[in-house]
Formats: structure tokens, sequence, C-alpha cells
């Protein structure tokens, strides 16, 4: 067996005999003549084994791969543990630490020797290039260290703060702090079976700041703290880590970690569609002002189980939809004129053909800052807006104090008889019905179901019928 062969015996690099001994005698001319086979023979193994394994980035790093290079910066640096091995072997010891580049970050073990120079020779901010072994962790991917040595060449742009916007967060992070603004609560915790036959349990929020809005899942202990938390309050996550769900990426918050109110100002304000672009089938975010609002119902499931839905009807510039609220979500205190965000919100076909939208379990109800400045309808089916004594919109709230001013104010208008016909779109206080090109609010007594159709008769002030009879 030649030189040549024996070096590629040895190689360990998907490269055939061919190949490697056209390699070579490239190598050889390169050189002019200063190397014989067997040195060029080295120098191409050599090569070719700093080449294998070479990844892109953090994020391209997977589990089942035998071995990677990559060059990550060097983001925390963790105490050094011994352990005994099995036998007389002597003690090993280990520091973790996190390396990240600016697809993610990932924990990077270094053992023995390489344990104890990590702790004299390496700082926050180096960038290393690595060679090692990824396996899954406890908590993601790792990978355990055959080299890594400081590259003072290469530049990566990734903070060393532990404090992050939702905007920055990226997969792989951990012991993460952030500062946002409770958009959704999950009223109680989701319980599963593990593996072992323990139970688990699992809730989630939703917090967003001026950057964006991500999910934060809440593990075991952690999901006690869903008792202190509140929709609309400015918290802070400690100790989060950054997982991927369904390609969107999630904040976790188990054992370690906590959520806690803060006396801080974050404004959360979404990109939202217009809602006169939305179309059947999206999974959109929309916003705008509350102009209706229905009562809570509950109905029976199939599998004898109780829900529950409420219907808001929300307005922007371009038009205006009819929201459901599913489940927990039907419990939010949301009023006529809030101004309120819905995100992941599925458009469907609603009642008389019109597009909806549903808010169910993975979509977010936010209500935002400020009241908002809305019209309602008036007798002629033509908007304008409330009267300054009339409090605006929320002058038809219910047990509201402008509406008990609007009754009294209205005692003194004689008004007109009508009798109006028309579908029931909200059957709270008031009721509203719509005969397809007029809308009018009624005040009554009686009881009524959404899609009923009803006439009224009474008198009509303002475009508000005080019932006499409702039939």
């Amino acid at each position: 067996m030649s030189a040549i062969e024996d070096v590629h015996e040895e190689l360990d690099a998907d490269v055939s005999a061919e190949e490697f001994e056209e390699m070579v005698a490239e190598k050889v001319e390169e050189m002019g003549g200063l190397a014989d086979d067997e040195t060029a023979a080295m120098l191409v193994a050599h090569e070719l084994e700093d080449e294998g394994g070479e990844v892109e980035s953090v994020a391209d790093i997977e589990p089942g791969m035998d071995d990677v290079k990559f060059v990550a910066k060097l983001v925390s640096i963790g105490e050094k543990r011994t352990f005994e091995r099995d036998g007389d072997q002597p003690d090993g010891q280990v520091v973790n630490t996190e390396v990240a580049d600016e697809s993610g970050r990932i924990r990077l073990s270094l053992w023995d020797e390489m344990a104890e120079s990590a702790l004299e020779e390496l700082e926050e901010g180096d960038v290393l290039r690595i060679a090692g072994r990824p396996k899954e962790g406890y908590n993601g991917v790792e990978v355990s260290a055959d080299k890594a040595e400081i590259d003072p060449d290469v530049e990566i742009d990734v903070s060393l703060s532990d404090s992050y916007t939702v905007e920055e967060l990226s997969m792989g992070l951990s012991d993460v702090t952030l500062v946002g603004k409770l958009l959704d609560v999950d009223d109680d915790y989701r319980t599963f079976d593990r593996d072992d036959g323990t139970e688990g349990r699992v809730a989630n929020v939703a917090i967003g700041d001026e950057t964006g809005r991500i999910r934060v899942t809440l593990w075991d202990e952690a999901t006690d703290l869903l008792t202190e938390l509140d929709a609309d309050e400015v918290v802070e996550v400690v100790d989060g880590y950054v997982r991927e769900r369904d390609g969107d990426l999630e904040l976790h918050v188990g054992s370690r970690g906590t959520i806690e109110e803060v006396d801080e100002d974050v404004e959360y304000v979404p990109e939202t569609t217009a809602i006169d672009d939305v179309e059947m089938g999206d999974t959109v975010d929309i916003a705008g002002a509350v102009i209706e609002t229905d009562d809570k119902r509950t109905f029976d499931r199939d599998d004898g189980s109780q829900g529950q839905v409420r219907n808001v009807r929300v307005r922007d510039d371009t038009g205006d939809i009819r929201v459901a609220l599913w489940g927990e979500k039907a419990d939010r205190e949301i009023d006529l004129a809030d101004r309120v965000a819905f995100t992941d919100v599925e458009i469907q076909d609603g009642w008389q053909d019109e597009l909806e939208a549903s808010a169910g379990w993975q979509s977010t109800v936010s209500v935002l800052d400020g009241e908002a400045d809305v019209d309602t309808p008036d007798a002629d089916g033509e908007k304008t807006p409330p009267a300054a004594d009339q409090g605006g919109l929320s002058a038809f709230g219910e047990d509201g104090d402008g509406a008990d001013e609007l009754r009294e104010d209205d005692t003194s208008d004689d008004g007109e008889e009508v009798e109006f016909t028309g579908t029931v779109v909200q059957s709270g206080s008031p009721v509203v019905v719509d005969n397809g090109e007029e809308t009018r609010s009624v005040e009554t007594g009686e009881s009524v179901q959404l899609g009923e159709e009803v006439t009224v008769r009474g008198v009509e002030r303002d475009g508000r019928i005080d019932a006499d009879e409702l039939l």
C-alpha cells in the first residue's frame, strides 16, 4: 500500500481514493516540488478534516450530527463542577458555558483540562472557534466541546446583556429577562401525563412590548403564578428560556423562573390588518373600537362539558366585524367604546354570510389605552358622534350613569312613534336590531335571542327606540 493510500485509509472524511489522489497531485504541484507525495497527502488530509462538520450558524446545529465546527461568541461562563468517574479513573470536571451568534444561542460544555483553562483564559465576549459533538440536553441542543480556541479576527453582533426586548429574542436563549405588558392570561393551568407516569402542569400568558409580542409558557410550579397575574399589568419575566413551537418562538418559564409585576411604562401597539382587508381562512391581528357588545352565552359541547362565548363588534377606519370570544376570553371586561386589539384570530364564515373573527385559545385580547372616538348610528343610518353630555358610547353601557342621564333627557323630547322590523344582532343592553340597511338601539325589558327577527314599536329619539311593544 502506497503512502497516499495509507493516509487515505486513516482519513475521517467522505472522499474517494481517486479524488484524494487527484487532490494530492494538485498539492504537490502547488508546493513546487517542496513536498513529496506523503507530505502532500498529510496536508490534504488535514485540510479536509478541518472542513468537515462546518455549520453556517448555531441555528443549524442538530442533535443527530456526529461532529460540528462553528464560530460563536462566549456570552456566559458557569461555575466549575467536579464529578466522580467509574472505577479508578480520576475525578472529572466540567464548566457549562453559553455561546451565541446572530441566529441563536447554545450551551457549550468544556471538560477536564478545557474546563480548567476556560476559567483562567476565557472571558465573556470572546469569539471562539469550536469543534464538538451535539446532543439533546435538558434544555435543548447542547455541544460537548473537543476544541475551543479564541479567534480575535471574527466579530459577532450579539449582546452580552440578559435583558431583552421581544424583537431581540432568538432560539436557544436562556436566563432571559423581559419586561412587557400582559396581553392575555389563562384562567387556569392544564394537566398532562409524562412518560414517567408523573403529572405535569402547563399554562400560557402573552406579553407584548414596543417591538412585538410573544407567548409565554409556564411549566409545573410556575403555573401557580396565574393567581397573581392580571391582563394589562406590566411585568418582568426572570430566568426564561426561548424555544420554538410550530415555527414560532415561545418564552418558557420553569422552576427557576418567575414573573413579577413591575412599576414601569410599556406601550404595546400591534401591527394590525385593516378589517376591510381580511379574507376567509386568514389568521390575522385586528384592532378597533367596540361598537356593540353581547351578553355571554353558555352551551353544551358534544362531550358533555360546558362552553361559553361572547360576541362583540369592532370598527376601524375601513370597516367593522363581529368577533367571537370563546372560553375564558368571554370573561374579559370589554365595554362599548373600548379600543381593543385581537391577535391571532381566525376569519370564518359568520352569521348571515358575513365574515367573523374567532378568538380561541391561541388568540390574545388586549384592551388598549384610551377610549375610542367612534360614531354610532342615527335615525337615518348615518354615523354621528355622540353628544358631549352623553359620555360617548359608554352612555349606552349596562348600569352606566350616562345611560340614565340619556333616558332622563329623552323624556323632554316628544320623539316619533315608529315601527322597526329587523334581526337581533346584540342581545345585551341596549338590544340592537338590524334590518340589513339600518340599525336601531332598543330599550326594552324583554328577553331576546341573537338572530331572532323582531318588530319593535315605540318612541324613537336620536336613533334609539323606547319599546312599548316587541313582537
